[in-house]
């Protein structure tokens, strides 16, 4: 059954000892709502705007392991961690456990906090180069791997924990989720993060909980549950039913930053609080076009902006033609001053 939550009478809760936060290694997590790492979407702006509407963790863009590709402007924004609060996360990818090791080490000797190992992505162009969830595939690998990193970070003296990002499996014939996850612990990961999927099914159908709830039952180390977490009543069944430490959400955030404070507020403290105003999402919004303008340059600045934008103009009239200028602006001077006025617009009446 691929949703467990609509049946509680016959899936009693796993009980659990505090819905306040959770420890990854030195670090106390003081909420249990984290953002999802997500290419092209959770860079420097995005995840500094997610914590400041409550996300607990926003860990970075996945970086590539290989070093050599570490001096593109994309790399190095990825890697840009100015003016985050603590603890900072840097997502790693690749197959090689010797270079996934110096990658650590490198990030963390740049100021990362926690290191998280990316076997989850279920990309094409990721999973050829068998990285991401294709690492799912072959066990003595996934070891391999996670012992090499733990050792290396270890080795610096930081106290720097790592974690791991992971899917329930590679399909549906080979959910090994429960074995992924004990090799994890038995290697020294911190805390996991399991998304309800298999690789096979990448965004595909229904996030299924009951691998996530069994791995809970299985393993010490936090977990997080991830998929399909697009609310607070969402969240609060999922975490109920698995046991899980916590939820991270991804595409639920996608022109909702404010969704953390919804999670976290009922999670934590038992109450939603008042939704914001317009006139405050309003401002959240051009805020963000403005930090994104100023990280990411005119061109790509532009271009970035448009993927939120497409998300944010849900909150809009759909008769308008709002979205449809919003997208054909060809300077970011002009794209702001539709925003502002499209928002400004919407602010006014609701």
């Amino acid at each position: 059954m691929n949703t467990p939550l609509n049946t509680p009478m016959n899936t009693p809760a796993i009980e659990t000892t505090d819905r306040t936060g959770f420890r990854i290694g030195p670090w106390q997590i003081v909420a249990p709502a984290v953002l999802a790492p997500m290419a092209g979407v959770t860079d420097r702006p995005f995840r500094i705007l997610a914590r400041q509407q409550g996300a607990a963790l926003a860990a970075s863009e996945m970086i590539t392991a290989d070093t050599r590709l570490w001096n593109s402007r994309k790399s190095r924004q990825r890697m840009n961690h100015e003016g985050e609060p603590e603890p900072r996360v840097v997502q790693l990818a690749g197959a090689d456990p010797q270079a996934l090791a110096e990658a650590a080490r490198r990030n963390v000797d740049l100021g990362a906090q926690i290191i998280d190992i990316n076997m989850g992505c279920p990309a094409k162009k990721v999973c050829n180069k068998l990285c991401g969830s294709a690492l799912l595939q072959d066990e003595p690998l996934v070891a391999r791997i996670l012992e090499t990193v733990v050792t290396a970070v270890a080795a610096t003296g930081s106290g720097v924990p790592v974690t791991l990002k992971t899917r329930t499996g590679w399909d549906r014939e080979h959910r090994n989720g429960v074995r992924v996850a004990q090799i994890a612990e038995q290697s020294g990961i911190a805390a996991l993060a399991i998304h309800g999927r298999t690789r096979a099914d990448f965004y595909e159908g229904e996030a299924e909980y009951d691998t996530i709830r069994a791995i809970r039952a299985t393993v010490r180390i936090p977990v997080l549950a991830n998929g399909d977490i697009d609310g607070a009543d969402k969240a609060r069944q999922v975490l109920s039913y698995t046991g899980a430490a916590g939820v991270m959400v991804g595409r639920g955030a996608h022109g909702a930053p404010w969704i953390f404070r919804d999670l976290n507020g009922l999670l934590a403290r038992g109450v939603v609080p008042a939704a914001l105003s317009a006139a405050e999402r309003r401002d959240i919004v051009l805020a963000h076009l403005q930090a994104i303008y100023a990280f990411h340059g005119e061109e790509s600045g532009l271009r970035i902006a448009r993927k939120h934008l497409g998300w944010y103009a849900r909150l809009l009239d759909r008769t308008s033609d709002a979205r449809a200028l919003l997208m054909a602006a060809s300077s970011t001077s002009t794209q702001y001053a539709c925003a502002a006025k499209f928002f400004g617009a919407w602010a006014a009446v609701h």
